[in-house]
């Protein structure tokens, strides 16, 4: 890795170092009256076993001297040592209830930043990786501010018990101090340690998770390839590293508790052996000496800080392996709203995409006129996905503007984008319950019954469903289903929310010749008018375009009506496998007449135009059109 790059990591990581950070203080404040409740139990659970010694070799020594006062003071050791059980008691119960409510809201900061970026962000994160994040390494680091109180509080009984050993007598205290330093750097080399062990551990298995998503996707095409065997071996190949990290995780862990477990008894001796002596002396008594071997082993318990600051550090490890999430660029939004009675019209001003260093889309302008039809028609690695995400807005230029009658697309609301702004999908992922639920989902109020059917039959998808046990509410895992009909179901949905502006990305690659025409024809007649932008791969789908938009290697090489880029273009028809089922000259015999450029001028006559000619087609179609729908209904 050159030096800028390794820099650029370094601050990379560090930004997301903050951002875990932020997120665990966010947690951290979502149950701040339960913190400030397990931290007010730990501390006073602290502070009875601080009292306890003390009580206790008081109440030792008047019952040695037969003090009347004697049972009284018992008294009080039975409460002080109740105090304590039930303080940690209730500590324990509340810390059960922080580290859920943490995690739930770790989880949800978390998805809302995966869900708000555009979607080549939330890519760079597989599957896997995104679903170990949210789930084993969120519900870690939920355990963090619970983790931190008892930490705080853990600190008290041995800073306690050193004060408390000076009080009693000053040479136990300083026998015990002799031991300190070396406690203390045990714990510091303990978090170092451990910080890096956890940090490779937690790589390890979220590279395990994703290799193992992928795999699940793909399990019929491991089954016809017979590779299980061999994506077996991919997925487990790290498992001996994961292993490894593992165990040296706990050699560190171990190795600080025997280490610590050698020094502590070394450091209660030595005050016990200096004890003894002062009470020889006569400078202690009996009650004294318990006490100062009791907070002695208080103050040795500086060791079992090493479980809790364990814990916070494996919790801010996981923390920023969930913060990646949260650190996606977000796509923002402004509060403008389209005018009530725009036509559509769709502007981009020299608009460059880069993606991985190299310009996917290179200074695209162009004006799609309101009402329009486009379709956008490229070779394979054109740019045209991308052509039709920066249309719509699921990701911003690098440079360059896009407009929607006349309003940036940036400066909309979210809903007033998602309202008037559509997609459907060549591989469209189906969300709710029943088939009806999933043609419903979208922004805004859901449309009712009788347009969700309207929707499904534009999309030729009524009679399939209507054919099912339960049709429009039959469950989504209950339902099989082929790829043609999953992708008429998510034209379906699109349909459904069509706004002014729908954007078709390849949506009907998976339909036949004739359930895509009636699709187009649907389109037409039966959905409310607006723009269409339609990646096509179908001669006829360009052929019955009003406009086509030719993009090759990221630039837009000619827009126009088809039939003048076919009569004049060879390069264009070499886009099109020959052999197709149209002859490429649709169109009208006005088009072919009139330059490109004339074309695209005089655009709204001409669009006028072509609805003339498409009533004119629709006639002709609707008893056809009726006559299968009955006979599907039947």
């Amino acid at each position: 890795m050159s030096p800028p790059d390794a820099e650029a990591g370094t601050a990379q990581s560090a930004a997301v170092a903050r951002t875990a950070d932020r997120a665990l203080v966010a947690a951290a404040r979502h149950s701040a009256g339960r913190t400030a409740a397990v931290l007010g139990c730990t501390l006073g659970a602290a502070a009875a076993a601080l009292a306890e010694p003390a009580v206790l070799g008081h109440t030792l020594d008047l019952l040695l001297r037969r003090s009347p006062s004697g049972p009284a003071w018992t008294l009080l050791c039975a409460a002080v040592i109740a105090a304590e059980v039930l303080l940690d008691a209730a500590a324990a119960r509340l810390t059960g209830e922080i580290d859920g409510r943490s995690t739930a809201r770790l989880r949800a900061l978390a998805l809302t930043g995966l869900l708000r970026t555009a979607p080549h962000h939330a890519a760079r994160h597989a599957p896997g990786e995104t679903a170990a994040r949210l789930t084993a390494h969120a519900a870690e680091a939920g355990k963090v501010p619970a983790a931190v109180a008892h930490a705080a509080a853990a600190l008290l009984p041995p800073l306690g018990a050193v004060t408390a050993l000076f009080l009693i007598d000053v040479w136990t205290a300083l026998a015990f101090l002799v031991g300190v330093p070396f406690l203390v750097l045990l714990l510091r080399a303990f978090a170092r340690d451990t910080h890096t062990s956890i940090a490779r551990y937690q790589q390890v298995q979220l590279e395990t998770a994703g290799r193992l998503t992928e795999a699940l996707a793909g399990a019929r095409t491991i089954a016809a390839a017979g590779t299980a065997e061999r994506e077996r071996a991919r997925i487990l190949a790290r498992l001996p590293e994961l292993g490894a990290e593992g165990r040296r995780m706990w050699r560190v862990y171990g190795g600080t508790t025997a280490r610590s477990s050698t020094l502590m008894p070394l450091l209660l001796y030595a005050v016990l052996a200096v004890g003894g002596l002062r009470l020889s002396a006569g400078a202690l008594g009996v009650g004294e000496l318990l006490a100062a071997v009791r907070y002695a082993g208080l103050a040795a318990g500086i060791g079992a800080v090493t479980g809790g600051l364990a814990a916070v550090v494996r919790g801010r490890s996981a923390a920023r392996r969930t913060a990646a999430l949260l650190a996606l660029p977000a796509l923002g939004h402004g509060r403008a709203r389209l005018p009530e009675d725009g036509p559509g019209t769709l502007e981009l001003r020299g608009v460059r995409v880069v993606r991985g260093g190299a310009t996917v889309l290179h200074d695209v302008s162009l004006v799609i006129p309101g009402g329009a039809t486009v379709a956008v028609v490229g070779r394979s690695g054109a740019g045209k996905t991308l052509f039709a995400a920066v249309a719509g807005r699921l990701t911003d230029p690098d440079a360059g503007r896009v407009l929607l009658d006349g309003v940036p697309l940036p400066e909309l609301s979210a809903e007033a984008l998602r309202r008037e702004v559509g997609y459907a999908f060549d591989r469209p992922v189906l969300i709710g319950d029943t088939l009806g639920g999933a043609i419903a989902f979208g922004s805004g109020p859901d449309p009712g019954p009788e347009e969700v059917r309207a929707a499904a039959r534009a999309a030729g998808a009524d009679p399939f469903v209507r054919r099912l046990p339960h049709a429009y509410a039959t469950l989504l895992a209950d339902a099989p289903m082929s790829g043609g009909e999953v992708q008429r179901l998510g034209l379906a949905r699109a349909f459904a929310h069509a706004g002014r502006l729908l954007v078709l990305d390849d949506a009907t690659s998976s339909l036949d010749t004739v359930t895509a025409r009636e699709v187009e024809r649907a389109l037409a007649r039966e959905i409310r008018p607006g723009t269409r932008i339609v990646v096509a791969h179908r001669l006829s789908s360009a052929a019955r375009a009003d406009l086509v938009v030719w993009l090759e290697g990221g630039r837009v090489r000619a827009t126009g009506p088809h039939a003048e880029l076919w009569r004049h273009e060879p390069a264009y028809r070499a886009v099109f496998a020959a052999g197709t089922e149209e002859d490429g000259t649709r169109g009208t015999d006005r088009d072919a007449e009139r330059p490109a450029e004339q074309a695209v001028e005089q655009y709204p006559e001409r669009i006028t135009e072509r609805n003339t000619d498409r009533n004119t087609v629709r006639n002709a179609d609707q008893n056809t059109g009726q006559n299968t729908e009955r006979e599907a209904a039947r």
